[in-house]
This record gives structure tokens, sequence and C-alpha cells, in this order.
């Protein structure tokens, strides 16, 4: 049931007035039937917290760390599993058989060689996003994993936050038809990277941080092709951080469109807010942040919201190994795998790019990440191989 409003421009809307119960879509991490291999992470700096907290919950089998700071590792082992061997030299841990599966969680320009390695001792891999800084990189890496007969994804983990989650079930579903719109937009604080090594990233909005968003729209829109992207970037009044802390992406497909907005030195009053359309119906997601988001379904017979457990720190972490996992145990492509992700880095460059030159861009044209957006290996310190 609807009823049409008519506002003082003469134009009307359709509104859904009859509550309903949203539907029951599978938006948790699934865990393999029977699977549960021995797992060594690489990397022990600050955000494998999210994921050891992760994998200890859903109790997989972490059998080794590794760190060139061996305090670092010995801390996660103290606090997370306690049994896990320890190592500082990568190879070494690449040499165990009993390993089948490595989480590598280091910053993207030395992550290249980590992967590279454990693909070729047919290791299957777990990459902390962003992937990669060259399109190219990413896709000999795509071949690599086939060739070695192993799997590739991303921990592109924004996907498994519940809000999100529940979204792409939805659009997966059909129930919003064909989209045609999806518009997001984060204003929150940011500056807790000032004198961090993620200080020195230029695009660290774009970049580090929206890698989730584009990921998210690149998902939504999955088999279109973006046809254009338009960026820009500034520096909020009166901001100290070194990045761009104001930034906003329109995206262009046939027949839809998508937009970006991040605002990131918001100080007070912080929202989150998702919109996406379709050809039969339209689900938003809202909230002040991240963590607490309320979902709304709306079609043809009412409007519903879900009433979502969970969060994304640590949930999406979950979710992104227990996919790879699944696709282990059932011998095919996982959706966060490392092909489907060159798309999200695609849209991400063509808008760094677009950024940066004040022109809109052709995703996949853009082949890596514009000189100056990140830091190389040696600026981050190297502080997690």
């Amino acid at each position: 049931m609807s009823e049409t409003i008519d506002d003082d421009y003469g134009l009307s809307k359709a509104t859904p007035t009859t509550p309903i119960d949203a539907p029951d879509l599978p938006y948790s991490p699934r865990d393999p039937k029977t699977y549960r291999p021995a797992i060594g992470l690489i990397g022990c700096g600050g955000i494998s917290a999210q994921h050891l907290t992760a994998y200890r919950k859903a109790g997989y089998n972490v059998v080794a760390l590794c760190d060139l700071i061996e305090e670092r590792a010995r801390e996660r082992q103290a606090t997370y599993f306690p049994a896990a061997d320890i190592y500082t030299d990568y190879r070494d841990l690449l040499r165990r058989d009993d390993i089948e599966v490595v989480d590598i969680a280091t910053h993207p320009p030395e992550r290249v060689p980590l992967i590279e390695a454990s693909l070729g001792a047919r290791k299957h891999v777990l990459s902390q996003k962003p992937f990669v800084l060259d399109l190219a990189v990413g896709e000999r890496f795509v071949v690599l994993a086939e060739e070695n007969g192993v799997k590739l994804a991303v921990n592109q983990n924004g996907r498994w936050a519940p809000h999100f989650s529940y979204i792409r079930q939805a659009v997966r579903a059909g129930l919003l038809g064909k989209l045609m719109s999806a518009h997001l937009s984060v204003h929150w604080d940011h500056t807790w990277t000032v004198g961090t090594p993620f200080e020195d990233i230029h695009d660290l909005v774009l970049y580090d941080f929206g890698i989730h968003w584009f990921d998210l729209v690149s998902h939504l829109f999955e088999g279109r092709a973006a046809r254009r992207v338009y960026a820009s970037r500034t520096r909020a009044i009166d901001q100290t951080a070194r990045p761009p802390m104001l930034a906003e992406v329109m995206i262009e497909f046939d027949g839809a469109q998508a937009s970006l907005v991040f605002d990131a030195h918001v100080k007070y009053g912080p929202q989150d807010r998702t919109y996406v359309a379709g050809t039969d119906g339209t689900i938003t997601s809202s909230g002040p942040g991240l963590t607490e988001q309320a979902v709304t379904l709306y079609t043809a017979s009412g409007y519903g919201s879900p009433a979502l457990e969970g969060i994304w720190f640590p949930d999406g972490f979950h979710g992104t190994m227990a996919e790879l996992l699944c696709a282990i145990e059932e011998d095919r492509e996982p959706i966060n795998s490392a092909r489907e992700n060159l798309q999200s880095l695609a849209l991400c460059f063509a808008a760094i790019a677009s950024a940066t030159d004040g022109a809109p861009k052709t995703p996949g044209e853009v082949r890596q990440l514009p000189k100056g957006s990140a830091p190389t290996a040696t600026d981050m310190g190297k502080a997690s191989v």
C-alpha cells in the first residue's frame, strides 16, 4: 500500500506506508562446514588485533605469527593464540607444510613480495586491503594463484559489516530490481591518524579509507562497468592533518549513477548514510557511525527494518576469512577474490587521478595509484612485515 504526496512544486512521490517484516537474508559470516586449516599471520601491526579477535571467536586454527619486531608478535601470541609459533622471517613460516592459509596484514608496498612468495609456496592467501598499488601486479598475482592451484582473496572487511552485508544480500536477492543509484556519505573525525604513519598517505581518505566504499559500489554494480569517474579533494578549514580531509566522487554507469562523500574532519555530530535504489525497491542505512546503523528496505509491499546483529569490527574480519575458507572447501572463487577486487581498485585509482588532474577518468585506464598518493615501504618503516 502506498499514498501519493504532492509537494508545493507539483511533484509527487509514492511512499510505502505498510510495515512489513524485513526479509531474513544471510548477512552474517558463514563458516565452512568442516574445513579448519592451519593459518599463519604475517604482520602483527595494529589492525592484526581485529583479525585475531575474529579468528579466535570463530574457532580458527592460527598456528604461526610473524613480524620483524618479535616483541609485537609475542604480544599478539600472549593475547590471542598462546600456542602459536613466532617467526621474524616470513620465509620460515612459509616453509611449514602444515600451514595452508596465510593472512598477510602488512602495508601495501612491502606486501608484494610476501604475496608472491606465499602463492609460490602454494598457500591460499588473504591479503589486507588496499590490495596492490598497480593493477598489473594484481593481475599477475591472479594468474600466479591459478597456476599454483590456490585461492587469493582480499580483506575487504566492510562487505561483512552487518548493514553493508544486508544491503549486498538484498541486491543479490533481486529485492531492488535493476540498480539505478547508490549514494554513500560518511561524516566523521579521522584525525586520529595525526602523528601516525597513516598521516604520510596523501590520499588517506580516498585510498586507504575510501577503498571500502569503492569496493561496495563495485560489488553492488557487479557486471556493469563504470563509464566515467569524477572526483575532487581539498583540505578542511582549520585542519592540521597533512592529508586532505574532504573528498567527493561521482561515478557514471549506463543507466545508473553512484556518489561518495567523505568529510573526515567532523568533530561533532558524525553521520554515516547509505542509499541504494533500484527499479523495484530502495534500501537505506544510517547512523552516527560505522558500527551503529539502522537499515530499512522499501518495496511495493511496504517497508521493514531488520534487527541486525554483530558489528563491523571484528565481524567484518571474520567474514573475509570465512569466505576464503568456504571457497577453498567448496572449490570456487571467493566473492572477495583478488580478480574482483581489481575492479574496485580501478574505480579508486581513477577517482584519485581525477582529483589530481581535475578531469573525469575512465576506470581501468589509470593502471597505477598516482604517485604521491601513498608512501613507499621505506616511508612506512616496514612496520609490520
